[in-house]
């Protein structure tokens, strides 16, 4: 099976050399002048890659064509125009959209791909960069059975755990829930570090109580680890968690949902984006706990 990447970022190359490693045929392309083929060279080894210059190229060759890039308006940039995966895109062949972007747009999308007789999945993922690299992501599907049945083994060679919620546009809401939580967790995380260093507790040794009993979660074992060890580099950045809960709360808005601690935790990362620290990774909101706290 032929497939098409676009996007070898973070998230996306990792994915795309499990795409590799599983046997796939892969043509990439990305934005940025010079990865594709980079990426290419770096990775001959573990199949056959092509790289090539515009998303049109990507789908001319591909029966499934995969976009991991970072907005909405990203997605649309690499579907539409002359250029783009829809002009050149084959009646049969299925986009599955991996980013995180407004369900609203992929339902416009997803119309549209229908329209050139395509098919359109939204899998957007979790489990962060560590989860693309060792190919464990969880995927949250929406669109076709159809094309999710002839696309799972593409799937299966990039997470573990591949859920279906129905129509086009509920991957996405599902991957809104799921950004719910972890900024809320993360501010959890957050109060409870901070109320332990003033506490004059060994934050290691509160960590360590803490991840064995009803408290824990990924938050607290893998960014906790990280705020504790003053390591802010990104697996994923605050600019990106605050995409994200834009589109939350955008969605909440017009649904007319009430979501105070989401609304917070995008508040308190602002905080983290006024001090030009959006690249950071998001455990880098402790720093902004323990101005507040007095501790640093």
């Amino acid at each position: 099976m032929k497939v098409g990447f676009i996007g070898l970022g973070i998230m996306g190359a990792p994915q795309a050399r499990n795409l590799l490693r599983a046997g796939f045929e892969l043509t990439v392309a990305t934005r940025t002048p010079g990865k594709a083929e980079k990426f290419a060279t770096d990775n001959s080894s573990l199949g056959k890659v092509t790289a090539v210059q515009t998303a049109a190229e990507v789908a001319a060759g591909s029966e499934i064509i995969i976009t991991m890039v970072t907005d909405s308006p990203d997605v649309v940039a690499v579907c539409r125009g002359d250029q783009g995966i829809f002009a050149t895109a084959k009646p049969g062949s299925i986009v599955i959209d991996m980013s995180t972007i407004s369900p609203e747009v992929t339902r416009e999308l997803a119309e549209e791909a229908k329209a050139k007789g395509c098919l359109w999945l939204d899998a957007p993922v979790s489990g962060g960069e560590k989860g693309a690299i060792e190919g464990t992501l969880t995927i949250m599907v929406g669109g076709e059975t159809e094309a999710l049945e002839r696309s799972r083994p593409v799937l299966e060679a990039m997470g573990k755990r591949i859920t279906h919620f129905g129509a086009a546009g509920n991957g996405q809401s599902a991957k809104l829930c799921n950004q719910i939580m972890t900024a809320v967790n993360l501010l959890s995380v957050c109060e409870a570090l901070t109320f332990g260093a003033k506490a004059g507790l060994d934050l290691a040794t509160l960590h360590q109580a803490l991840t064995g009993g009803a408290a824990n979660s990924w938050s607290l074992e893998v960014l906790g680890k990280k705020m504790i060890e003053r390591d802010f580099k990104p697996a994923f950045m605050v600019k990106l968690q605050q995409k994200d809960l834009r589109l939350v709360l955008g969605a909440a808005s017009s649904n007319h949902t009430v979501l105070p601690a989401a609304a917070l935790a995008h508040q308190l990362l602002a905080a983290v984006e006024a001090e030009g620290r959006g690249d950071d990774g998001t455990q880098s909101l402790i720093r902004i706990f323990e101005q507040l706290a007095g501790l640093k």
